[in-house]
Protein backbone atom coordinates (compact mmCIF):
# COMPACT_ATOMS: atom_id res chain seq x y z
CA UNK A 1 0.00 0.00 0.00
CA UNK A 2 1.19 3.56 -0.98
CA UNK A 3 0.58 5.26 1.98
CA UNK A 4 1.57 8.91 0.72
CA UNK A 5 -0.92 8.50 -2.52
CA UNK A 6 -3.30 7.42 -0.13
CA UNK A 7 -3.25 10.54 2.07
CA UNK A 8 -3.14 12.62 -0.95
CA UNK A 9 -5.82 11.07 -2.49
CA UNK A 10 -7.86 11.27 0.83
CA UNK A 11 -6.62 15.13 1.42
CA UNK A 12 -7.87 16.28 -2.55
CA UNK A 13 -11.24 14.20 -1.40
CA UNK A 14 -11.83 15.95 1.64
CA UNK A 15 -10.82 19.14 0.15
CA UNK A 16 -13.65 18.40 -2.79
CA UNK A 17 -16.45 17.67 -0.34
CA UNK A 18 -15.31 20.99 1.78
CA UNK A 19 -15.76 23.38 -1.66
CA UNK A 20 -19.71 21.26 -2.65
CA UNK A 21 -20.00 21.57 1.12
CA UNK A 22 -19.39 25.71 1.19
CA UNK A 23 -20.75 25.82 -2.03
CA UNK A 24 -24.33 24.27 -1.37
CA UNK A 25 -24.47 26.56 1.71
CA UNK A 26 -23.68 29.65 0.01
CA UNK A 27 -26.61 28.82 -2.37
CA UNK A 28 -28.95 28.26 0.20
CA UNK A 29 -27.94 31.27 2.72
CA UNK A 30 -28.89 33.13 -0.97
CA UNK A 31 -32.28 31.46 -1.41
CA UNK A 32 -33.04 32.37 2.07
CA UNK A 33 -31.99 35.80 1.95
CA UNK A 34 -34.34 35.72 -1.54
CA UNK A 35 -37.39 34.46 0.19
CA UNK A 36 -37.00 36.43 3.26
CA UNK A 37 -36.85 39.49 1.04
CA UNK A 38 -39.88 37.92 -0.89
CA UNK A 39 -41.63 37.32 1.86
CA UNK A 40 -41.13 41.03 3.12
CA UNK A 41 -42.88 42.42 -0.09
CA UNK A 42 -46.02 39.79 -0.25
CA UNK A 43 -46.73 38.48 3.80
CA UNK A 44 -49.13 41.66 4.05
CA UNK A 45 -50.46 42.47 1.10
CA UNK A 46 -52.09 45.51 0.32
CA UNK A 47 -52.92 48.25 -2.12
CA UNK A 48 -51.51 47.36 -5.60
CA UNK A 49 -48.54 49.66 -6.11
CA UNK A 50 -47.61 50.26 -2.59
CA UNK A 51 -44.33 50.11 -1.18
CA UNK A 52 -43.02 48.45 1.54
CA UNK A 53 -40.99 50.77 3.61
CA UNK A 54 -37.93 49.99 6.08
CA UNK A 55 -37.37 46.24 4.11
CA UNK A 56 -33.98 45.76 5.53
CA UNK A 57 -35.20 46.35 8.75
CA UNK A 58 -37.90 44.34 8.40
CA UNK A 59 -35.76 40.89 7.18
CA UNK A 60 -33.62 41.32 10.18
CA UNK A 61 -36.95 41.20 12.54
CA UNK A 62 -38.42 38.13 10.88
CA UNK A 63 -35.56 36.66 11.67
CA UNK A 64 -35.71 37.25 15.44
CA UNK A 65 -38.36 35.72 18.17
CA UNK A 66 -39.88 39.50 18.36
CA UNK A 67 -40.93 40.14 14.49
CA UNK A 68 -42.04 36.41 14.13
CA UNK A 69 -44.68 36.88 17.34
CA UNK A 70 -45.32 40.68 15.82
CA UNK A 71 -45.73 39.10 12.34
CA UNK A 72 -48.31 36.86 13.58
CA UNK A 73 -49.95 39.63 15.56
CA UNK A 74 -50.50 41.91 13.16
CA UNK A 75 -51.81 39.24 10.82
CA UNK A 76 -54.86 38.72 13.00
CA UNK A 77 -55.69 42.55 12.99
CA UNK A 78 -55.58 42.68 9.20
CA UNK A 79 -53.77 45.68 9.13
CA UNK A 80 -51.61 46.39 6.77
CA UNK A 81 -48.35 46.78 7.78
CA UNK A 82 -44.95 44.84 8.12
CA UNK A 83 -43.16 44.34 11.80
CA UNK A 84 -40.59 46.73 11.13
CA UNK A 85 -43.08 49.36 9.23
CA UNK A 86 -45.07 48.85 13.13
CA UNK A 87 -42.30 49.22 15.10
CA UNK A 88 -40.82 52.19 13.38
CA UNK A 89 -44.24 53.90 13.64
CA UNK A 90 -44.53 52.83 17.02
CA UNK A 91 -40.80 54.11 18.09
CA UNK A 92 -41.83 57.60 16.27
CA UNK A 93 -45.26 58.01 18.16
CA UNK A 94 -43.11 57.20 21.63
CA UNK A 95 -40.70 59.61 20.71
CA UNK A 96 -43.47 62.55 19.96
CA UNK A 97 -45.47 61.46 22.60
CA UNK A 98 -42.71 62.24 25.32
CA UNK A 99 -40.96 65.43 23.57
CA UNK A 100 -45.11 66.43 23.86
CA UNK A 101 -45.43 65.68 27.08
CA UNK A 102 -42.20 66.73 28.73
CA UNK A 103 -43.19 70.36 26.77
CA UNK A 104 -46.41 70.24 28.64
CA UNK A 105 -45.75 69.04 31.92
CA UNK A 106 -42.67 68.00 33.19
CA UNK A 107 -39.92 65.64 31.95
CA UNK A 108 -40.93 62.94 34.64
CA UNK A 109 -44.19 62.73 32.51
CA UNK A 110 -42.66 62.21 29.83
CA UNK A 111 -41.08 59.20 31.04
CA UNK A 112 -44.53 57.55 32.23
CA UNK A 113 -46.00 59.04 29.15
CA UNK A 114 -43.73 56.31 27.49
CA UNK A 115 -44.29 53.85 29.48
CA UNK A 116 -47.92 54.20 28.87
CA UNK A 117 -47.09 54.32 25.64
CA UNK A 118 -45.36 51.21 25.11
CA UNK A 119 -48.64 49.62 26.74
CA UNK A 120 -50.74 51.17 24.52
CA UNK A 121 -48.91 50.07 21.40
CA UNK A 122 -49.23 46.20 22.42
CA UNK A 123 -53.23 46.76 23.15
CA UNK A 124 -53.41 48.59 19.88
CA UNK A 125 -52.76 45.60 18.42
CA UNK A 126 -55.52 43.67 20.36
CA UNK A 127 -58.27 46.32 20.02
CA UNK A 128 -57.80 45.82 16.68
CA UNK A 129 -57.78 42.29 16.89
CA UNK A 130 -61.08 42.64 19.02
CA UNK A 131 -62.59 45.18 16.48
CA UNK A 132 -62.06 42.46 13.68
CA UNK A 133 -63.18 39.78 15.42
CA UNK A 134 -66.82 42.25 16.38
CA UNK A 135 -66.91 42.64 12.52
CA UNK A 136 -66.30 39.51 11.69
CA UNK A 137 -69.47 38.43 14.36
CA UNK A 138 -72.03 40.64 13.05
CA UNK A 139 -70.93 39.02 9.49
CA UNK A 140 -72.00 35.64 11.09
CA UNK A 141 -75.51 35.68 10.17
CA UNK A 142 -74.80 36.46 6.44
CA UNK A 143 -72.26 34.08 6.49
CA UNK A 144 -74.11 30.79 7.43
CA UNK A 145 -77.09 32.36 5.31
CA UNK A 146 -74.81 32.14 2.30
CA UNK A 147 -73.69 28.89 3.13
CA UNK A 148 -76.95 27.21 3.75
CA UNK A 149 -77.86 28.62 0.44
CA UNK A 150 -75.17 26.65 -1.41
CA UNK A 151 -75.66 23.23 0.17
CA UNK A 152 -79.33 23.27 -0.15
CA UNK A 153 -78.44 24.47 -4.07
CA UNK A 154 -76.58 20.85 -3.93
CA UNK A 155 -72.86 22.30 -3.87
CA UNK A 156 -69.95 20.53 -1.32
CA UNK A 157 -69.11 22.33 1.29
CA UNK A 158 -65.64 23.45 0.13
CA UNK A 159 -66.85 25.13 -3.05
CA UNK A 160 -69.55 26.89 -0.62
CA UNK A 161 -66.61 28.31 1.67
CA UNK A 162 -65.01 29.74 -1.73
CA UNK A 163 -68.54 31.32 -2.83
CA UNK A 164 -68.94 32.63 -0.13
CA UNK A 165 -65.54 34.20 -0.12
CA UNK A 166 -66.18 35.96 -3.11
CA UNK A 167 -69.55 37.55 -1.75
CA UNK A 168 -69.00 38.85 1.51
CA UNK A 169 -67.16 41.63 2.34
CA UNK A 170 -64.26 42.16 4.44
CA UNK A 171 -63.28 40.90 7.12
CA UNK A 172 -65.60 38.06 6.84
CA UNK A 173 -64.29 37.55 2.69
CA UNK A 174 -60.59 37.90 3.94
CA UNK A 175 -61.11 35.21 6.32
CA UNK A 176 -62.49 32.77 4.26
CA UNK A 177 -60.19 33.55 1.36
CA UNK A 178 -57.67 31.92 4.03
CA UNK A 179 -59.60 29.60 4.24
CA UNK A 180 -60.30 28.42 0.68
CA UNK A 181 -56.65 28.69 0.29
CA UNK A 182 -55.84 26.25 2.62
CA UNK A 183 -58.01 24.01 1.57
CA UNK A 184 -56.90 24.22 -2.05
CA UNK A 185 -53.62 23.57 -0.79
CA UNK A 186 -54.59 19.94 0.87
CA UNK A 187 -55.16 20.75 4.02
CA UNK A 188 -58.13 19.41 5.71
CA UNK A 189 -61.36 20.79 6.34
CA UNK A 190 -61.15 20.31 10.58
CA UNK A 191 -57.32 22.19 9.98
CA UNK A 192 -58.87 24.91 8.04
CA UNK A 193 -61.47 25.82 10.11
CA UNK A 194 -60.04 25.44 12.85
CA UNK A 195 -56.90 28.16 12.19
CA UNK A 196 -59.97 30.37 11.31
CA UNK A 197 -61.22 29.76 15.24
CA UNK A 198 -57.70 30.58 16.41
CA UNK A 199 -57.04 33.77 14.81
CA UNK A 200 -60.75 35.48 15.99
CA UNK A 201 -61.46 33.73 19.12
CA UNK A 202 -65.40 34.08 19.34
CA UNK A 203 -67.63 31.28 20.95
CA UNK A 204 -69.85 32.26 17.97
CA UNK A 205 -67.27 31.48 15.58
CA UNK A 206 -66.57 28.27 17.83
CA UNK A 207 -70.03 27.49 17.39
CA UNK A 208 -70.05 27.74 13.52
CA UNK A 209 -67.04 25.78 13.13
CA UNK A 210 -68.29 22.98 15.52
CA UNK A 211 -71.11 22.74 13.31
CA UNK A 212 -69.53 22.43 9.92
CA UNK A 213 -67.06 19.77 10.88
CA UNK A 214 -69.54 17.66 12.63
CA UNK A 215 -71.74 18.00 9.82
CA UNK A 216 -68.99 17.17 7.62
CA UNK A 217 -67.79 14.02 9.49
CA UNK A 218 -71.03 12.23 10.39
CA UNK A 219 -72.94 13.68 7.39
CA UNK A 220 -76.16 15.14 8.89
CA UNK A 221 -78.34 17.57 7.45
CA UNK A 222 -75.95 20.68 7.05
CA UNK A 223 -78.82 23.02 5.96
CA UNK A 224 -80.96 22.63 8.36
CA UNK A 225 -77.95 23.31 10.73
CA UNK A 226 -77.28 26.40 9.35
CA UNK A 227 -80.90 27.79 9.26
CA UNK A 228 -81.12 26.97 13.04
CA UNK A 229 -77.86 28.32 13.46
CA UNK A 230 -78.73 32.09 11.70
CA UNK A 231 -81.46 32.36 13.48
CA UNK A 232 -79.52 32.38 16.83
CA UNK A 233 -76.81 34.42 15.87
CA UNK A 234 -78.95 36.92 14.31
CA UNK A 235 -80.80 37.02 17.75
CA UNK A 236 -77.68 37.24 19.79
CA UNK A 237 -76.48 40.14 17.26
CA UNK A 238 -79.66 42.59 18.56
CA UNK A 239 -78.77 41.23 21.64
CA UNK A 240 -75.02 42.31 21.70
CA UNK A 241 -76.22 46.03 20.40
CA UNK A 242 -78.94 46.33 22.94
CA UNK A 243 -75.69 45.45 25.49
CA UNK A 244 -73.10 47.84 24.17
CA UNK A 245 -76.02 50.76 24.08
CA UNK A 246 -76.48 50.25 27.97
CA UNK A 247 -73.11 50.27 28.54
CA UNK A 248 -71.80 53.28 26.53
CA UNK A 249 -72.36 55.50 29.77
CA UNK A 250 -70.24 53.38 31.51
CA UNK A 251 -67.06 52.92 29.19
CA UNK A 252 -67.52 56.78 28.47
CA UNK A 253 -67.18 57.11 32.53
CA UNK A 254 -63.73 54.80 32.76
CA UNK A 255 -62.11 57.24 30.17
CA UNK A 256 -63.44 60.43 31.30
CA UNK A 257 -61.61 59.64 35.20
CA UNK A 258 -58.02 59.62 33.69
CA UNK A 259 -58.36 62.68 31.30
CA UNK A 260 -59.79 64.73 34.71
CA UNK A 261 -56.88 63.94 36.25
CA UNK A 262 -54.42 65.23 33.49
CA UNK A 263 -56.76 68.03 33.37
CA UNK A 264 -56.00 69.23 37.40
CA UNK A 265 -52.37 68.95 36.42
CA UNK A 266 -52.61 71.00 33.39
CA UNK A 267 -54.57 73.83 35.34
CA UNK A 268 -52.32 73.46 38.71
CA UNK A 269 -49.51 74.04 35.92
CA UNK A 270 -51.54 77.05 34.44
CA UNK A 271 -52.23 78.70 37.95
CA UNK A 272 -48.65 78.49 39.11
CA UNK A 273 -46.11 77.74 36.68
CA UNK A 274 -43.33 75.33 37.31
CA UNK A 275 -45.41 73.51 40.21
CA UNK A 276 -45.36 70.11 38.30
CA UNK A 277 -41.21 70.80 37.88
CA UNK A 278 -41.47 71.29 42.08
CA UNK A 279 -43.70 68.33 41.99
CA UNK A 280 -41.61 65.36 40.47
CA UNK A 281 -38.31 67.22 41.93
CA UNK A 282 -38.77 65.24 44.87
CA UNK A 283 -38.60 61.28 45.64
CA UNK A 284 -41.60 62.03 47.77
CA UNK A 285 -43.44 63.75 44.73
CA UNK A 286 -42.58 61.09 41.95
CA UNK A 287 -44.14 58.32 44.28
CA UNK A 288 -46.73 60.28 44.65
CA UNK A 289 -47.17 60.67 40.98
CA UNK A 290 -46.87 57.16 40.32
CA UNK A 291 -49.47 55.78 42.58
CA UNK A 292 -52.13 58.51 41.47
CA UNK A 293 -51.57 57.20 38.01
CA UNK A 294 -51.39 53.56 39.16
CA UNK A 295 -54.69 54.53 41.30
CA UNK A 296 -56.46 55.89 37.88
CA UNK A 297 -55.64 53.07 35.96
CA UNK A 298 -56.96 50.13 38.01
CA UNK A 299 -60.32 52.46 38.25
CA UNK A 300 -59.78 51.80 34.77
CA UNK A 301 -59.47 48.78 34.59
CA UNK A 302 -62.35 47.81 37.19
CA UNK A 303 -64.68 49.53 35.52
CA UNK A 304 -63.97 47.93 32.11
CA UNK A 305 -63.98 44.44 33.94
CA UNK A 306 -67.44 45.62 35.61
CA UNK A 307 -69.17 46.59 32.24
CA UNK A 308 -67.34 43.76 30.30
CA UNK A 309 -70.61 41.43 29.73
CA UNK A 310 -70.44 38.45 27.74
CA UNK A 311 -73.81 37.47 25.54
Amino acid sequence: MNLPLLTLGVTVLACLLGVVGVHVYASGAAQRQALVARMSQTALPGPAGRRRRFTALDRRLRTTRYGRRLERRIATTGLDLTPAEYTVYALAALLGLYTAVTAVFAPFFGVLAVLTGIWAAGSFLAWQRRRRTEAFINQLPELTRVLANATQAGLALRTAIAMAAEELDDPAGEELRKVADQLALGHTLDDALGTLADRLPSRELVVLVSTLILSNRAGGQVVTSLRNLTTTLEERKETRREVTTLLSQVKVTAVALPLLGLGFLLLINGMQPGALDKMTGSAAGQIGCVLAFALYALGYTVIARLSRIRV
